[in-house]
């Protein structure tokens, strides 16, 4: 019968700030592949968002993700998530 392999590291946790780059460089990986086989952007997303939005829920529950997500239409208007501002 196989065991599932049990995966220790022998260093500590990165940071918040580096887990964060590594993750959006995963994320833009991932992107990239699904584009590349024909996956619209909208539909990447759309499905993106979904994910996040449940993993926050199940992280920390549906009032605090309401709370958090009633900000972002001010920070979408704001510029924070446009690429054009976000490279200068």
């Amino acid at each position: 019968m196989s065991h599932p392999a049990t995966f220790t590291f022998d260093h500590d946790p990165l940071p918040d700030h580096e887990q964060k780059q590594a993750a959006l460089s995963y994320l833009s990986e991932a992107w990239a592949e699904a584009r590349h086989e024909g996956v619209d952007g909208d539909c990447l997303a759309q499905a993106s968002l979904f994910a996040a939005l449940a993993e926050l829920v199940t992280t920390y529950g549906e009032d605090a993700v309401a709370k958090f997500t009633d900000g972002l239409s001010n920070r979408v208007r704001n510029g924070e998530f446009s690429l054009a501002l976000a490279r200068q």
